[in-house]
């Protein structure tokens, strides 16, 4: 076995590790959910509100394990955040990992681990999660191959070669259409909820430990930050597009978090993530969505 086949193998070990010791707890959360219904029953009380439990998959917005930009660890995203809000937080398993990328999320072996904690009953109360919480797209697009979808800086160009990165965009939205499959199978009737990033600045920030994403590419192909921020503004244009198209499909059951236009320049820790401050406004967004989806149900009381 070569050293990248070692190096897979031992990531993936890592991954189920890290997933099974997220169900763990997330089902002794559950049982413990279920033991203060069975003993407020037995009690002859009336139990009008139940948090929501949900399943969460995705990137780094959903799993984003350091403080701005490190090296001080501890969840600063979404998910961390949502978990947190209002009178009745949600409970969520999470399976997300930071860095995937919508094709990594719906390869053989995650949909395997997805359909697996969906059928295990011991992390469902009511038989399923009451919602999905999905994340993905961006990793498909930055990195080292964010360069594939710009055209050289001759003068002549835009910047953004629509041709080639509506073609990756339509791998990121079969991955989408992969979840709302599995989903009818294995979850029927549960919504999926999503959202569309937001447009950060492309000026090789970076964590101690991953990144830049952005710049390398557009100094790569002569394009300036300024240059930049509009190329990935309208590249997350076309995917937020992309998304709502999803949405307006009313058998997808998919509803899409507006995202975009919520943080400002100096939110960003770097080229990809929000400071802490960020993610918490970020949540809120799903939070203010749960809550209107479920709205006989209350997620949170702000």
């Amino acid at each position: 076995m070569n050293d990248q086949a070692l190096l897979s193998a031992r990531l993936q070990k890592e991954y189920q590790n890290e997933m099974g010791r997220r169900a763990t707890v997330h089902r002794q959360n559950v049982a413990r959910l279920n033991s203060a219904e069975t003993s407020a029953r037995n009690l002859a009380v009336a139990v009008s509100n139940r948090p929501l439990v949900l399943l969460a998959q995705g990137d780094s917005w959903f799993d984003y394990p350091i403080k701005g930009n490190g090296p001080i660890w501890g969840d600063t995203d979404i998910i961390a955040h949502l978990r947190r809000m209002g009178s009745m937080p949600p409970t969520i398993l999470n399976l997300a990992f930071s860095g995937g990328t919508a094709v990594e999320l719906m390869s053989l072996s995650r949909q395997t681990t997805l359909i697996e904690q969906l059928q295990n009953q011991s992390n469902w109360p009511r038989g399923k999660p009451d919602a999905i919480l999905f994340s993905a797209g961006g990793n498909d697009i930055a990195g080292e191959e964010f360069c594939i979808f710009l055209d050289f800086n001759d003068g002549k160009s835009n910047g953004l070669n629509m041709d080639r990165f509506s073609r990756a965009l339509a791998m990121v939205e079969a991955c989408y259409l992969s979840l709302f499959a599995i989903r009818d199978r294995i979850s029927p009737g549960t919504p999926v909820f999503s959202h569309c990033y937001d447009i950060p600045v492309p000026n090789g920030s970076h964590p101690f430990c991953a990144g830049p994403w952005l710049k390398p590419s557009l100094d790569y192909c002569n394009w300036s930050v300024s240059d930049g921020t509009r190329i990935v503004r309208e590249a997350l244009g076309a995917f937020r597009n992309m998304l709502m198209s999803l949405e307006e499909d009313k058998k997808n059951n998919f509803h899409l978090v507006q995202t975009q236009g919520t943080l400002a320049s100096n939110d960003w820790a770097n080229e990809l993530h929000p400071f802490e401050e960020g993610f918490e406004r970020l949540a809120a967004l799903f939070d203010d969505a749960l809550r209107t989806h479920f709205s006989g149900r209350p997620l949170s009381i702000r």
